[in-house]
């Protein structure tokens, strides 16, 4: 990095936080240079060295109004999102949800990334921050050894023994060859029927198959962590509960699944006219449909025997497996007590966090955050007044969480309806009530961009009017 001129904004992670990040602040003026140690060195989720990877899911989560993360995905579309705009040009049927070809996704990406006038990519690690510039540390959940020392020695300093870094677990679902599923014993359905109706394969379950199910997550081998990896009161692994592993909910209840992930309601089947026991769905990973991603089953049992429970699955006996469940730590820092409203480090004016490290959970979250920290760290190189982000939007939502000091036990969460302010009016119908919300949240993001000084040119392109 010796070479890196002073007067750039540095960003720190190719993840879709990170690129997000360098986008909005190269819409506001500044030159970025976006820093990514793949393909030099992979980390330990990663199968690519492609910027904007998906590594769980392949799905951005709802896409209507009324879901806090579909209105997420609308006013970051408003700012003209480098991500939202790529998902929805590789988007694959998805029922209600955003769900994505994750290779075509990372290429568009990278390639708009690329040709944007102002953005350097660098392939290059960072394992020391610089303090003497601006930054925005975008690392993802799963730092190199070497920068995870750094973060912990700033943060430690700042927050003393109780603004260290806090860890949870995450998982991965796997991944299924399509030629290689028996779709007679399926049928093709979306739920309640949304999107074009047969966005996903349905594998009914009777009651005995689903107890089968059971017995083998609850029994089958798993990967056991390392004593790194436990909680050091509890001695057990800290799940985010937003994302359990299959096996987990198992042990929690003979019903948790089939109110859960494997829940069949709106999942008729049209060969019987009858709603099944449980449902385990199938959900497109690509365009061309090769390849299908089990759905809510991210897990740490062994490869093995993940191999064993699932060829048990209607359909999936002679089963190709492009990609097993894995599981692997996530780290976050405690944001409430760490970061500022502009997601500065206290005490660094230059140093901005976003993304999953900050405890923005999720695809959607994690790349708002991004467009947030990118705002910020632009307006504060150009000398211009922070520009607070409007409380009634999903954008301030995401914000209020990483700013929720009411919690002692700060955990990282998805964009929820709980973090907005309450309607002024009180609508009894709760769909319109968010659709309300949704278009008074719009409205003040129109507002904010217009705040922003951006304007299209006559070409369609962006730029920015400074002052």
């Amino acid at each position: 990095m010796s070479d890196s001129k002073p007067g750039r904004l540095i960003v720190i992670g190719g993840g879709l936080a990170g690129c997000e990040a360098a986008w909005q602040a190269s819409l506001c003026g500044v030159e970025v240079e976006l820093f990514e140690m793949r393909p030099q060195r992979s980390g330990p989720a990663h199968q690519t060295a492609d910027l904007a990877e998906l590594v769980c899911s392949n799905s951005l989560r709802g896409a209507a109004l009324e879901n806090a993360v579909g209105l997420l995905k609308e006013e970051l579309a408003e700012l003209d999102s480098l991500i939202v705009s790529s998902a929805r040009e590789t988007a694959v049927p998805a029922g209600g949800a955003l769900a994505v070809d994750r290779g075509r996704f990372a290429q568009s990406v990278q390639t708009r990334l690329a040709a944007r006038r102002g953005i350097t990519i660098r392939r290059e690690e960072i394992a020391h921050i610089p303090r003497d510039r601006p930054v925005i540390v975008a690392c993802g959940p799963l730092p190199s050894d070497e920068l995870l020392a750094d973060i912990d020695a700033l943060v430690r300093a700042v927050g003393g023994k109780h603004g260290g870094r806090l860890h949870y677990y995450d998982a991965a679902s796997p991944i299924v060859a399509a030629d290689s599923i028996d779709c007679t014993q399926m049928y093709a359905k979306a739920r309640y029927d949304k999107g074009n109706g047969d966005d996903y394969l349905n594998i009914p379950l009777d009651a005995a198959a689903y107890e089968q199910l059971l017995t083998d997550l609850r029994t089958l081998p798993k990967h056991q962590p390392k004593d790194f990896e436990l909680d050091a009161q509890s001695g057990r692994i800290p799940f985010f509960e937003g994302c359990l592993p299959v096996e987990e909910m198992a042990r929690r209840g003979d019903d948790v699944l089939r109110f859960g992930p494997l829940k069949p309601v709106g999942l008729r089947d049209p060969r019987t006219g009858s709603t099944p026991y449980a449902v385990v769905q199938l959900r497109k990973e690509n365009v061309q449909g090769t390849a299908f991603n089990m759905v809510g089953f991210q897990t740490r049992l062994t490869w093995p025997a993940q191999k064993e429970a699932f060829a048990k699955l209607p359909g999936l006996s002679q089963a190709e497996w492009l990609r097993l469940g894995v599981m692997h730590r996530n780290t976050f820092i405690d944001s409430p007590r760490l970061l500022d409203c502009e997601l500065r480090l206290h005490g660094f004016e230059a140093l901005h966090f976003a993304g999953q490290i900050t405890g923005a959970e999720g695809y959607v979250e994690a790349a708002a955050s991004g467009a947030l920290a990118g705002i910020n760290a632009a307006r504060r190189i150009l000398a211009l007044q922070p520009l607070p982000v409007p409380p009634q939007t999903a954008l301030g939502a995401v914000l209020a969480h990483l700013q929720n000091t009411a919690s002692a036990d700060f955990q990282p969460a998805n964009v929820t309806w709980a973090f907005f302010p309450a309607p002024g009016a009180r609508v009894r119908d709760k769909r319109e009530r968010r659709r309300q919300m949704a278009r008074s949240a719009l409205d003040a993001v129109r507002g904010f961009k217009a705040e922003l000084g951006r304007a299209r040119a006559a070409d369609g392109t962006l730029c920015a009017r400074v002052g």
